[in-house]
């Protein structure tokens, strides 16, 4: 029968994508790992490649769509002997699931199953909240919570085996790839007791955004025109919203002397060794400095090196820094991944990767997906001080501004300094003040002595 072709989720957040470009066309022949379509996400443009081998029967969606949701049908793949006329354009209906079988409980009914779809709906006979939150299940393999609003990513037995026990998917860990809901959470979730519906979230209703008409009452016509909003900035602001919304910013700064850490990246860059054409084979930047020294630091404190969940505290055993990349729309932020152990020419080589990629969108899922903190560098542009966004699930954020000279007291006197604040946004339910303040002094350390960074 002919097969499908179905839109890709290619990370946990999507939820729709751009059919950008078709390489095949109808009629052409096809093997697997051909390279079928580019999609274009909120931050990369990636390829489909067919999965089965045949004849690319039908075009069901053309290039240049944009929001086409997750698992579209957007092409059909034909065997030999079958034609266009094999096509259905429509899906069959899904099979009923078998009746759910009683579930014994002391004191209590059997529950009704979970709805599979969505972030866990709730079952047409309530349950009693549970005493205290149940554990994630699938803890430490690196999979996510899905928060309310989020898609959830489950295989389809998944699927199936939480209808039939009753278990709530959204309060499932995921160990599957890009956190994947697959068979064995699910049984882990029934062996710990994890089921029925989630506790409703108890709090006063969130006040409603203006309308786009309530908007442009307050501007004369003609004074403005309208730019639809693109994927990457959706997500982008959904993503902060979120983070505003639900983490409980905390925030910090100090002042750093540079003088030290400038002489060595002047002696670094300059013993850098050079190819034929005389080009040195790296040069290190403030940044690179910047983000060496919070992974250190991260190292020295490690309790601050986590991230929040429901029920545990996640506490990464190595410092992956993920630093934000301006990129025309919007940003990105690429991880650097155990950054402690990197010297500073690998972590330069890197990020200068990352952001060429970056800016012409060929970066993977895997390269910005992830992380413990994340860098926000805006010196280059002058500006001294300013606090940024926590990026979920990152417990903290390091805000760097411009290096500039300052008159600074040592002693009685008044000596001029190359200095640079830094202001650290934190997850107050993961990082403390002292905590904080415990991070932002070994950081400190590590740059106003940065030949630490070198042993």
């Amino acid at each position: 029968m002919p097969t499908p072709i179905l839109m890709p989720a290619l990370s946990p957040t999507m939820e729709k994508g751009k059919l950008a470009k078709w390489l095949k066309k109808e009629g052409d022949t096809v093997k697997s790992g051909d390279i079928l379509a580019e999609i274009e996400t909120d931050k990369a443009t990636m390829e489909v490649e067919a999965v089965d081998e045949g004849t690319l029967g039908k075009i069901l969606i053309a290039e240049g769509t944009e929001d086409v949701p997750v698992n579209e049908t957007i092409a059909v793949i034909l065997e030999e002997g079958e034609s266009a006329a094999d096509i259905k354009t429509a899906p069959e209906p899904a099979a009923p699931p078998p009746p759910t079988p009683p579930h014994k409980g002391e004191g209590s009914e059997a529950p009704s199953p979970v709805a599979a779809k969505g972030n866990g709906g709730a079952a047409p006979a309530p349950m009693p909240a549970p005493a205290a939150p149940s554990p994630l299940v699938g803890e430490g393999r690196g999979g996510g919570l899905a928060q309310k609003g989020e898609r959830l990513f489950a295989s389809p037995l998944a699927r199936r085996i939480a209808k039939l026990e009753g278990i709530d998917l959204s309060r499932v860990l995921g160990s599957g790839p890009h956190g994947r809901i697959v068979k064995r959470d699910v049984e882990e979730a029934k062996a710990k007791g994890l089921t029925g519906p989630a506790p409703a979230a108890k709090g006063p209703a969130p006040v409603p955004a203006m309308g786009d008409e309530e908007v442009l009452k307050l501007f004369e016509p003609g004074t403005y025109e309208l730019e639809p909003h693109d994927s990457m900035r959706k997500i982008i602001a959904r993503r902060l919203t979120q983070a505003k919304q639900t983490i409980p910013h905390f925030y910090l700064s100090i002042d750093c002397t540079l003088d030290n850490l400038l002489a060595l990246r002047e002696r670094l860059n300059a013993s850098a060794p050079k190819d034929k054409e005389g080009k040195p084979a790296f040069k290190v930047s403030v940044n690179d400095f910047v983000i060496k020294a919070l992974a250190m630091a991260l190292m020295k404190v490690p309790d601050a090196n986590a991230s929040w969940t429901e029920s545990a505290m996640l506490k990464h055993k190595q410092a992956d820094i993920g630093v934000a990349v301006a990129i025309p729309g919007g940003l990105i932020t690429p991880v650097v991944r155990k950054a402690e152990s990197k010297g500073l020419a690998q972590i330069s080589t890197e990020m200068k990767d990352f952001a060429a990629r970056a800016r012409a969108r060929k970066l993977m899922p895997e390269e910005y997906q992830g992380g413990s903190t994340a860098v926000s560098n805006l010196g280059m542009f002058g500006i001294t001080n300013f606090s940024a966004v926590i990026n979920p699930p990152h417990g903290t954020i390091l805000a760097v501004g411009t290096g500039e000279k300052r008159p600074v007291v040592r002693g009685d006197e008044v000596v001029i300094e190359q200095q640079m604040t830094v202001t650290l946004s934190t997850d107050h339910r993961v990082v403390d003040g002292a905590l904080g303040a415990q991070l932002l002094g070994a950081f400190k350390a590590f740059i106003e002595d940065p030949g630490l960074m070198l042993v």
